[in-house]
């Protein structure tokens, strides 16, 4: 398979997984379109030209010929400059890795995170908060995010690629979307009960299973395992954790309990006050379980040797 084929399925089973309708995707990329359309000069040279085909500022073939045939990937949810490393040296014991493939964003891909977070707003929609709203909050959020990676040295890892001449690669947004889309036709399909059901079906799941016995499996956060579940709601795609202002609309729209990858102590503080329960999936787990879903997908196209690091664990469905 080649790398550009890789990159380009990533982004259709995204797509296929998206909160948002299609004509809600169309509109996001033919506004990049005009935007290019109408730029001029250095603005139009520095344009970001996979925008106009890609929804996902966070997935990117990050260095590497995109024509070049991939046969061995090594994937890992974190890969920076360690595991490129480890992947050129184990190129030299005769592994002949042709692909690092990461889960978290580098390089422009992680520069671009905050773009991604609009995702919000439509999986926000679709448990009754009006758009209005949850776009107002998410702007705020979405500015956090951007100054926070403003300093970021984005290019470290992706300059190692290039060094070692390693192709290089990010799929995230795709792999949250699916990893959502997954478990809320779960929940939605199951309606557990109680928190403690909510645990036990994540934990037949495999990555989650493997998680409990690492001590990295689902937690109940927020809740007694007893107390009712309620409309469970899955929050694990748009780049990372939305606005800690939403958590008085989901109580008023009827979620009882959130299930997400993970959540910052103050987002924490401000759900229990608003009498939410909160169940952590597990972020690698969540991770992992994402790259498993499109990495099955690009299964069926062509055989690939995968060679799990960096905290992935690959399990076939």
């Amino acid at each position: 398979m080649k790398l550009v084929d890789i990159y380009n399925l990533a982004v259709k089973k995204g797509i296929e997984r998206d909160p948002r309708s299609r004509a809600e995707i169309r509109k996001v990329l033919e506004k990049a379109k005009k935007e290019y359309r109408g730029s001029r000069g250095v603005d139009k040279r520095t344009f970001d030209t996979e925008r106009l085909k890609n929804p996902y500022a966070d997935t990117r073939i990050l260095y590497g010929d995109p024509s070049k045939d991939i046969k061995t990937i090594m994937v890992g949810i974190d890969m920076e400059v360690g595991e490129i490393l480890a992947a050129d040296r184990l190129n030299e014991r005769g592994e002949e890795i042709d692909l690092v493939m990461a889960h978290h964003p580098e390089g422009i891909a992680l520069a671009g995170l905050h773009d991604v977070m609009s995702i919000h707003v439509a999986a926000m929609k679709k448990f009754g908060i009006p758009e209005k709203v949850s776009s107002d909050l998410m702007k705020e959020r979405m500015g956090e995010v951007g100054r926070s990676l403003s300093a970021v040295n984005h290019f470290r890892s992706v300059d190692m690629a290039r060094l070692l001449d390693m192709a290089f690669m990010c799929i995230h947004t795709p792999a949250d979307n699916q990893v959502t889309d997954y478990l809320q036709r779960l929940f939605d399909r199951k309606k557990p009960n109680k928190l403690r059901d909510v645990v036990a079906l994540l934990k037949n799941i495999p990555e989650y299973r493997e998680a409990a016995k690492r001590k990295a499996g689902p937690t109940i956060f927020i809740g007694d395992e007893k107390k009712p579940a309620g409309r469970v709601f899955v929050d694990m795609t748009g780049g990372t954790e939305g606005s800690k202002k939403v958590f008085a609309r989901l109580s008023q729209a009827g979620v009882g309990t959130i299930v997400a990858m993970h959540l910052s102590e103050e987002h924490v503080r401000i759900a229990k006050g608003e009498y939410i329960n909160v169940v952590i999936a597990g972020h690698i787990a969540s991770d992992a379980l994402g790259l498993n879903l499109i990495l099955d997908e690009l299964e069926k196209k062509d055989k690939l040797r995968i060679i799990p690091s960096s905290g992935f664990m690959r399990f076939k469905r």
